[in-house]
């Protein structure tokens, strides 16, 4: 109960934050020190950001949080684009951006403070439409060649928990299906929704049921940024709880991506 009622103080500290319009002015340095909020978007994940087909301009519910917080920051919001994840964790090392939407992976958390996730996906894999492969657990055998985008959430789980199937890296997801067609590879391993997009238009494949994993997506900072960090983080719920995050998903065709339940504040 007292964690319960601790969430909603925070959600409603920072509500009186959005009615103003006026973050605490230590937050606004974490995450605009440049005068501007530099958000990494990754379009090589479609739930998450894409392009619209008409405009080309970019759209999505990262794209949607990203200019939500930059209205409550009341600071101009640059959008850097990436089209994979690994490749926003890389450019962390260049500083080139101050708020990122990635999965939550041990991996990044020594570098990023993470809030908690606002999306929750499911992580599967594609298989030629006449594979033996039909249970999620069958995958991981001696001659499964499971092509990934490198450094994705996937890539980084698959390659601590996988025993005898082996891992074949591409650029970016997209560029993993691309090669898991052309090598005749066993297997693809990425998010449910563009998978399952490709089996549509490509009949000689299929997408497994169940999954080898859940994607956490959230947002994140990097490290020693603790006033933004802590910010973002009640941001976060209150984006999931005043039905944001669901009407993003919505608005970018993307309604069957589920949002994250609420996580107590810390």
């Amino acid at each position: 109960m007292i964690k319960a009622l601790a969430w909603v103080a925070g959600l409603a500290v920072l509500g009186g934050c959005a009615t103003t319009n006026a973050a605490p002015s230590e937050v606004v340095r974490d995450l605009a020190p440049t005068g501007k909020l530099r958000a990494a978007i990754n379009f090589g994940n479609p739930v998450l950001a894409q392009k619209d087909p008409a405009t080309g301009e970019p759209r999505g519910v990262s794209v949607d949080l990203a200019r939500e917080l930059g209205r409550r920051l009341d600071v101009p919001v640059e959008l850097v684009a990436f089209d994979a994840a690994g490749k926003v964790f890389d450019a962390l090392k260049t500083n080139a951006w101050d708020v990122a939407f990635l999965a939550i992976e041990p991996a990044r958390a020594t570098e990023i403070a993470f809030s908690a996730p606002y999306v929750v996906i499911e992580g599967t894999y594609l298989v030629p439409v006449g594979s033996p492969l039909h249970v999620i657990d069958e995958v991981d055998r001696e001659g499964v060649r499971i092509a990934v985008g490198n450094k994705s959430a996937y890539d980084l789980y698959l390659t601590r928990t996988l025993k005898r199937a082996q891992l074949v890296r591409a650029p970016t997801s997209p560029a993993a299906l691309e090669l898991f067609v052309n090598e005749k590879l066993e297997a693809a391993a990425g998010v449910k929704q563009p998978l399952v997009q490709f089996a549509r238009a490509n009949p000689n494949v299929r997408v497994m049921d169940g999954r080898f994993m859940a994607i956490e997506q959230a947002m994140g900072t990097p490290r020693g940024r603790e006033a933004g960090a802590r910010y973002l983080r009640q941001f976060v719920e209150e984006m999931k709880a005043s039905g944001f995050v669901a009407g993003a998903l919505e608005r970018s065709g993307q309604g069957d991506a589920m949002v994250a339940p609420p996580s107590p504040l810390r």
